[in-house]
């Protein structure tokens, strides 16, 4: 092995990184042989192997969008074990915008240069109270594509999906056709949390399990929705059930591919969990407040050799890392530094440290301190010409 010739690698890793290397898929056993390297050696040469392969995949520029993220309501009728953002309705910190509130904020985004808004927020099933789920979810997405025309809204996560098909009594596809006709341009894959059921039976029980998120993404890709995916990592969840979890990612972006669907899934998002403010009884159980570094860096870098033939785009969480963090991940597989955010409370009330807003000058910073050009991407990883002039 040329690149690693100071590595001190078992025969094992060592062919499993030249195959990698080669262009092949390599397996769900070899990946957790990955995962499973605590040798300082070794744990260099796999990141080597995925800095290599994300120079390949995705090339040398780090891409970043300008967005705003709005959680319209933490009302919700889930008990997730690692969530601080939920309340329950009449509760102190309760809350559900209104369409002014809404569009103020999206107009600050605006002025501020944003290209998308994500909209997500917690299941309340006050949305039919004046109608249909769908109906609500629709008016407000129209609202916003009316006052906003040239932005890209980025929403609803698959829980949110199920969550108005199985209020309303319709079915998933419907749901989401509908929504994208009001305007919904891509989906946010969150609520995957881990694609294992027995982890979700502890962590997110009351949560869609494991074949009803890929359902609902696959229909969203069927429609012509393009989605994104992540992996809530770091908790209980072992190395086996992590790989499990990229294996059903890669298989659903295989199918789309096979079955020539209008969209695919366009990236990937590792979210360490973050539990100082959690519920206690996952707290206790995970026995840390924040994440280990080093130990997401290294499923970065084996979720780049598993997943990068199929979802070339791999982005780091500054949001839970820290910006340092996130850019340390540059080095491990990420070719993406992610967005501006200018609000985010989900992992913020979780106890997370890495802020709540990042300026394009910070993130663009950060990829010159990685020694990477950058540039503005939008949603779907098209180019922003405009505001490439600055970019080195």
């Amino acid at each position: 092995m040329t690149a690693f010739t100071e590595a001190k690698m078992t025969g094992s890793v060592s062919e499993i990184l030249e195959r990698a290397l080669a262009g092949e898929d390599i397996s769900p056993a070899e990946g957790e042989i990955l995962l499973q390297q605590r040798d300082r050696d070794t744990i260099e040469a796999i990141r080597q192997t995925s800095d290599m392969l994300r120079k390949r995949q995705a090339g040398d520029t780090v891409t970043y969008v300008v967005n705003r993220n709005v959680n319209f309501t933490n009302i919700c009728e889930q008990h997730c074990s690692f969530c601080a953002f939920r309340r329950d309705e009449g509760k102190e910190g309760a809350y559900w915008l209104d369409a002014d509130t809404i569009r103020s904020k999206i107009d600050e985004a605006i002025q501020r240069g944003a290209t998308e808004v994500c909209i997500q927020g917690g299941l309340n099933p006050q949305a039919k109270l004046h109608g249909t789920s769908l109906s609500y979810y629709i008016n407000l997405v129209k609202q916003i594509r009316q006052t906003f025309p040239q932005l890209h809204i980025h929403a609803f996560s698959p829980q949110e999906i199920q969550f108005i098909a199985r209020e309303d009594g319709i079915s998933y596809q419907e749901t989401i056709a509908a929504l994208h006709d009001a305007g919904v341009g891509s989906m946010p894959g969150t609520a995957a949390e881990v694609l294992v059921d027995e982890v979700r039976r502890v962590i997110c029980p009351e949560k869609i399990d494991t074949q009803t998120w890929l359902d609902v993404v696959e229909a969203a890709l069927a429609v012509g929705v393009f989605t994104t995916s992540t992996m809530l990592c770091g908790h209980i969840e072992m190395p086996q059930q992590q790989i499990q979890h990229l294996q059903r990612l890669r298989e659903l972006q295989e199918k789309a591919v096979s079955r020539q669907y209008p969209a695919h899934i366009t990236e990937f998002i590792l979210l360490p969990f973050v539990g100082e403010q959690a519920p206690p009884a996952l707290r206790r159980r995970v026995g840390r407040d924040q994440p280990v570094l080093a130990d997401i860096l290294l499923l970065t870098a084996v979720s780049r050799i598993f997943l990068g033939n199929w979802i070339a785009n791999h982005q780091p969480s500054w949001v839970k890392l820290g910006l340092a963090g996130a850019t340390e991940a540059l080095r491990w597989g990420c070719n993406d530094i992610g967005g501006t955010l200018m609000e985010e409370h989900i992992t913020t009330m979780a106890g997370a440290q890495g802020g709540t807003c990042m300026s394009v000058e910070q993130l663009q910073a950060a990829c010159t301190s990685a020694k990477r050009p950058y540039r503005e991407r939008n949603t779907l990883y098209e180019p922003v010409y405009s505001a490439c002039k600055n970019s080195r």
